[in-house]
């Protein structure tokens, strides 16, 4: 599970800027949005709000390329790394970037942390929390030389054989947990640190990310009936999926997001490899009316219709496995209610599963029933042009009160995280 993801230098973000899953002492809603696990009290949901280019795709962004980072090392030193750091200012350009992580694997803490350029990775460290704080290894690069240097904490015990091995497959521009990924040696806490990058969290999921394309053959099963039920509670008067034999299903979008559903319902490399997308099965919908069954192919299904579609098998892996999901404009083709219906279904439902998701749906903060002040953050830029991200729990009394309306009070500008907007009017003769 996600504790905190925090976020230096890295495309819209200057300043340091910190997301939190850890729930302050409200006990509003406590049964759906609280977690409780390895001693804390972590929320299941994070609804980032801000105007457009304010900075809430940066921050999904940032979180998978850490993700990219620790999974998927360069196989050349001179291969850069593919961000930008910020770029509105004269000194952040040829400063570092960092990018920190807490989080629980089997019931243990990990904070993880990176500094980086383009060029290589500076400095990197992992502890865990078994009892108390204790350093797994630091590490830090010879940039000139490209050369990594890693020391152990003084309760790892490994052989110096092993040590010079990690560090060989460690490239300047490579991660330790990637070099470890090259390396074959057990390591326990590596181990646990690289299995929650490539199992919990998954890929980032942005709005022209075709959901609806994923195999029929991945909804054998419970999965099936899970997604079928997801559809009949959202009114879609479908009352059945068929599958049909297709022959054109290879394109790369396809593939990459046959890869990230394999990849949270643990499918190893070796079968995703493997997977022969051609002859995978088409999708038709039964929909009952008058008593009667018609079936239409899910290309002719209303883009709504097929998103929700998508939504529902990423609602099954969320109550079905313990998932981290970055989701980029949570409302696409969704009308207002179904988006609450997908909100509520998910933490009515999902035990120990996080959603991360950007949106610009309102409706939810004009009931306290339905949110948590800690669970609704908001970007902004500042004077400089950087992001700011905070959250609704930030606010103290003197502007959020409990007979706040949250929604008019965001409405009107008064959380910040609303684009400011120009007059209407267009100058045709203004000079330029």
């Amino acid at each position: 599970m996600l504790i905190s993801f925090s976020i230096q230098n890295f495309g819209s973000i200057r300043d340091k800027q910190t997301l939190s899953f850890e729930a302050d002492d409200s006990t509003h809603l406590e049964d759906y949005y609280v977690i409780k696990a390895g001693g804390m009290r972590l929320l299941k949901l994070a609804l980032i709000y801000g105007a457009n280019a304010s900075g809430k795709t940066t921050i999904l962004k940032a979180l998978d390329f850490l993700r990219k980072l620790a999974l998927n090392p360069k196989s050349q030193k001179n291969e850069t790394l593919d961000f930008q750091p910020f770029l509105f200012d004269d000194q952040t350009p040829h400063q570092s970037s960092i990018l920190s992580i807490e989080f629980l694997q089997n019931e243990v803490r990990y904070f993880y942390e990176v500094e980086f350029t383009q060029q290589a990775i500076l400095r990197e460290e992992l502890y865990s929390y078994k009892t108390k704080k204790a350093n797994v290894f630091k590490r830090t690069t010879d940039v000139e030389k490209q050369l990594s240097a890693i020391t152990f904490g003084s309760k790892i015990a490994i052989s110096k054989v092993f040590e010079k091995t990690l560090e060989a497959n460690t490239l300047a521009n490579n991660t330790v947990l990637g070099g470890f990924l090259k390396t074959n040696v057990e390591f326990a806490e590596l181990q646990q640190a690289t299995i929650w990058f490539k199992f919990s969290l998954l890929p980032i999921i942005l709005p022209n990310l075709a959901l609806h394309q994923i195999p029929a053959n991945l909804q054998s099963g419970n999965t099936k009936k899970i997604v079928l039920q997801i559809l009949k509670a959202a009114d879609l008067r479908i009352s059945d999926i068929a599958e049909k034999k297709n022959e054109n299903l290879s394109t790369d979008e396809a593939r990459n997001l046959i890869s990230t559903v394999m990849k949270g319902l643990q499918y190893s490399d070796t079968q995703i490899a493997t997977f022969n997308v051609i002859n995978q099965k088409k999708l038709e919908f039964e929909h009952t009316v008058q008593n009667k069954r018609y079936s239409l192919p899910l290309e002719l299904e209303s883009q709504g219709t097929q998103r929700y579609y998508g939504s529902a098998l990423l609602l099954c892996l969320l109550i079905t496995k313990t998932s981290i999901i970055n989701l980029d404009e949570l409302e696409s083709s969704l009308h207002p209610d179904l988006y609450i219906h997908f909100l509520l279904t998910f933490l009515v439902n999902a035990k120990s599963s996080q959603l991360i998701a950007t949106t610009h749906n309102r409706e939810i903060l004009n009931n306290k029933d339905l949110f948590r002040n800690d669970a609704i953050w908001f970007t902004q830029k500042n004077e400089f042009g950087a992001t700011e991200l905070y959250s609704l729990a930030d606010f103290d009394t003197s502007v959020v009160r409990d007979t706040t309306n949250v929604y008019n009070a965001y409405k009107v500008g008064k959380l910040g995280g609303v684009p400011h907007l120009g007059d209407y009017y267009i100058d045709f003769d203004q000079e330029e």
